[in-house]
């Protein structure tokens, strides 16, 4: 057999290793049109490479047994909680009365979007809940240290990245002092986004008594499915949420980014429950059970706040994709603004068509993306989509002053949504989110006046400025616009 012969034996055998993972692609994994068609592209013009990256970036693998697994387990979890608590009664009632609209404090315009996050994701409103909003990592990082140091029973901390830097080292050193005074530390950070963590970071906290718990570490698992939550517990009465990982960057000590523009929260009340649920299921998935509820974990609360909150997960262990569909809702119910900040826009179609639409019916809708982008890929897709929906009468910008790395969103002036989840595809499918959806006016106004800040400190993105983009960053948008639903 001549040489020939064998490079075409191998060229048809590639060529029929292509079609049959594109069969496998189409016909057995339940993808989403767009990602199909984008791996199938990649499968077919890239036959080697292809097949690699969709090894590592595509293949769904054993993920609907293991998070199926994993999403029982949380329903039992969730369940026997409420039936643990005695406020039980309480809160049930208060619930079904304000579903079927017989609590006027939230407004009777926003009630489906409670309902629709109460009944497809399970949980629950909470009124008193008082927020303390961080829009920089000093002031949230100076309050979290404080409460770590106040701790008298355990500190719950699960967070998508933990640096070995200043802040990452003062965190688990401060962690480190509590575990040896006896109170109960548990710190759980992704697999792949802490693969590089030395193990030595950890010697004396847990020397000290501390737990580690890693998600899904990268020796059994892929990039996908990656835990994005950022959750703080203390005592089970104070609770944090949103968009700030542990790492100098997020305090804008890193050149690389500048001055560091995040939105996080502190929370005082019921809905710190919800935090603690989340926490206890995901450690309970990572470290085999090994946290028992018990009314230590769910304490009384010490709230003087009145603010109506839900926390809302989602990801692979959740039936429906409730982030996004949340946001889905709250941009179809907007009557007067939709304002967006996110440092990835890479919507599905649904969000893609109810902004467009939003805009079209008169609709004040704002995007602000940065314009120093940490992924360039994303940036150029993120320009795709808003160049289109310039036309629609969207406003969008490119924040200047650092990186915008906030993940929120805020709807007339009444609803606020607040946490780990990007507007893009990956963060509605694929990453565990979790945010904190509020009804509170005097909150939205907050907000909504740093948004008009932020704006202060952006170049909008004009018509104008887009129909005069160069060709080569046309080419970009189109190359990142086809891959996008795999970024």
């Amino acid at each position: 057999m001549s040489i020939s012969d064998i490079i075409q034996i191998i060229v048809i055998l590639l060529f029929v290793a292509n079609i049959v993972l594109a069969g496998i692609t189409v016909f057995f994994e339940r993808r989403n049109p767009s990602s199909t068609w984008a791996w199938l592209t990649v499968i077919f013009f890239v036959p080697v490479i292809g097949f690699i990256f969709y090894c590592i970036f595509g293949k769904e693998g054993k993920k609907e047994k293991m998070f199926k697994r994993k999403a029982e387990h949380d329903v039992n979890t969730y369940v026997s909680y409420l039936h643990r608590m005695e406020k039980y009664s309480t809160m049930i009632r208060a619930q079904k009365q304000a579903i079927e609209g017989r609590i006027d404090i939230i407004d009777a315009k926003h009630h489906d979007d409670l309902a629709y996050l109460h009944i497809n994701s399970g949980n629950c409103i909470t009124y008193d809940n008082e927020v303390k909003s961080y829009y920089e990592g000093n002031s949230k990082y100076e309050d979290l240290i404080n409460d770590i140091r106040n701790a008298k029973e355990y500190v719950h901390m699960e967070y998508y990245i933990l640096r070995n830097d200043g802040l990452g080292n003062k965190i688990v050193s401060e962690l480190t002092k509590k575990a040896a005074e006896g109170v109960e530390v548990r710190l759980l950070f992704d697999g792949i986004g802490n693969h590089t963590l030395p193990k030595k970071m950890f010697a004396e906290y847990k020397k000290a008594g501390g737990k580690v718990g890693v998600f899904l570490p990268p020796l059994i698992t892929r990039i996908n499915y990656r835990d994005h939550r950022k959750i703080s517990v203390i005592d089970g009465k104070i609770g944090y949420v949103g968009g700030l990982n542990i790492g100098d960057e997020y305090l804008g000590r890193v050149k690389r980014y500048g001055p560091w523009r995040d939105t996080h929260i502190r929370i005082v009340g019921d809905a710190v429950d919800q935090l603690q649920l989340r926490f206890i299921m995901d450690w309970n998935f990572v470290c085999d059970n090994e946290i028992k509820l018990s009314d230590k974990y769910f304490p009384a609360k010490e709230s003087r706040g009145n603010a109506k909150m839900q926390i809302v997960s989602s990801g692979p262990d959740t039936k429906e994709e409730n982030i996004r569909n949340g946001y889905f809702k709250m941009i179809n119910e907007a009557e007067t603004n939709v304002y967006i900040t996110t440092p990835y826009f890479v919507p599905d179609d649904g969000i893609f068509s109810a902004l467009k639409v939003a805009a079209l019916s008169g609709i004040d809708v704002r995007i602000i993306i940065p314009a120093n982008p940490d992924h360039p890929f994303v940036y150029w897709a993120s320009m795709s989509y808003l160049g289109e929906l310039l036309d629609a009468g969207v406003k969008c910008y490119q924040y200047n002053k650092g990186f915008v790395h906030s993940k929120t969103m805020y709807v007339d002036g009444f609803v606020t949504s607040v946490g780990t989840a990007n507007m893009d595809i990956r963060s509605f499918a694929l990453n565990f989110e979790v945010n904190a959806f509020i009804y509170d006016r005097k909150l939205t106004e907050e907000h909504q006046a740093q948004f008009m800040r932020d704006i202060e400190d952006s170049t909008e993105i004009t018509k104008e400025w887009y129909s005069k983009r160069s060709a080569w960053f046309k080419i970009r948008e189109a190359v990142s616009r086809l891959i996008s639903p795999m970024l």
